[in-house]
């Protein structure tokens, strides 16, 4: 069963948005300043590049393949079914690590000490629950999550630059290349929210012009956005930023103003629940696509037949996320997010390359950069970042292999 194009371009924009939004804001600027130090600006610009050619190729792919499950479809038809389930097994294992950054990221804004893991793994569990009941109530869910952290995020810029002595800013620590490449890598989980909009292509309302539009947009307004906080962070915290749990908060703290604390944890936990909506929607769909090819078992690519949503998918998705919750680390489900995301990335833009004609519709040389951008960044993630997802990846390929030789067994002469 198909699902149901319910989705306008405001919605496709605020899912994009609130992907990226909890993301970046409200969790990467602690491991980010503690690696980039004075650097984190010129990080920050270099993320925003490589995630600005790597929103062309998504773009023009989604255009092209207007069907769930972004890259993992797009490869598949681009350069072949080998190279799809390279990029949908690295969307699906790095954004499952995403969710379980976020619920985390909620819970440390949100939970009092002691509650935050319960409370992360119940923030799964019921979004998981409204996920399944229709797409469009994700939409509008998102959409006020979103309003709502734009106004905090509002409120938390204004306090900050009212607040900060500009002749004596807070100190950071001086850094070198490698260390804004790393800082680099880790912001560019911020910024990956725009591959939600692309696995949403099956429910989105004339997706050739919708998908490109909506993630222009969603990810210039982003960029905006991270650019304002991270200023206030960086001339607020300083070096103290790498330690703090909840940074947007400690900001608020350090001014006249430290009143409304509660009111900007209210926001951060807002903004990390839209931007959790959101990845569960958009891997719930990759699930979905992976599931029909028999890339993952066919008992997930059922389509509930009242609410058309892949309702087994988006609730094995979150038995699997509540378990790295229980067991994880937000600091580590960071670098090991960014690895499988920026893998996804890079077979993104190698489709994309590879598209001739009436399909193309940005230069060449964004696909080459955006490429370049994302094998130099996850070259500088940690090392154990590096070295798990190597073996999270390689043993997905094994299951595929191992799955297409019993399949040939089982239909040989």
């Amino acid at each position: 069963m198909p699902l149901a194009r319910r989705l306008s371009l405001p919605d496709a924009v605020a899912i994009g948005l609130g992907s990226m939004i909890g993301a970046g804001v409200f969790s990467v600027w602690g491991p980010a300043i503690g690696v980039a130090g004075n650097g984190i600006l010129i990080a920050l610009a270099i993320a925003a590049v490589v995630a600005f050619c790597n929103a062309t190729a998504s773009a023009q792919l989604a255009a092209a393949h207007p069907v769930a499950g972004g890259t993992y479809a797009y490869a598949r038809a681009e350069i072949g079914p080998w190279w799809g389930f390279v990029a949908g097994w690295g969307f699906v294992v790095g954004k499952i690590a995403s969710c379980a950054a976020m619920a985390l990221t909620f819970a440390a804004y949100a939970a009092p000490d002691g509650w935050q893991v319960p409370v992360a793994a119940l923030a799964v569990a019921l979004l998981v629950a409204v996920n399944c009941v229709g797409v469009t109530r994700t939409a509008l869910l998102t959409r006020i999550l979103v309003a709502c952290s734009l106004l905090g995020l509002a409120v938390v810029v204004a306090i900050g630059a009212g607040s900060v002595p500009i002749s004596e800013p807070a100190p950071l620590p001086d850094t070198n290349a490698y260390g804004v490449l790393q800082g680099a890598g880790l912001l560019f989980f911020a910024f990956a929210g725009y591959a939600r909009i692309a696995t949403l292509g099956e429910e989105v309302v004339d997706p050739a012009r919708t998908i490109p539009r909506a993630i222009v947009l969603s990810l210039g307004g982003a960029v905006v956005v991270y650019a304002a906080v991270g200023i206030v962070v960086m001339l607020t915290l300083g070096a103290d930023a790498a330690s703090a749990s909840a940074p947007l908060a400690e900001v608020v703290s350090a001014s006249e103003w430290s009143a409304l604390g509660p009111v900007l944890r209210i926001t951060a936990a807002a903004a990390s629940l839209g931007a959790l909506l959101a990845l569960l929607t958009g891997i719930g769909r990759t699930t979905l696509a992976m599931a029909r090819e028999g890339d993952l078992p066919r008992v997930l690519a059922r389509v509930d037949e009242r609410w058309h949503v892949p309702r087994r998918a988006e609730i094995a998705v979150g038995i699997i996320v509540i378990g790295i919750v229980l067991l994880g680390d937000l600091r580590e489900t960071i670098g090991f997010s960014s690895f499988g995301v920026l893998l996804y990335y890079l077979i993104a833009n190698a489709a994309a390359f590879r598209q001739m004609g009436a399909a193309r519709r940005f230069p060449r040389a964004l696909q080459v950069v955006g490429a370049l951008g994302c094998l130099l960044l996850v070259n500088t993630l940690p090392l154990w970042a590096s070295l798990v997802g190597t073996v999270v990846v390689l043993a997905g390929v094994l299951y595929r292999a191992v799955r297409l030789r019993l399949s040939t067994g089982r239909q040989g002469p």
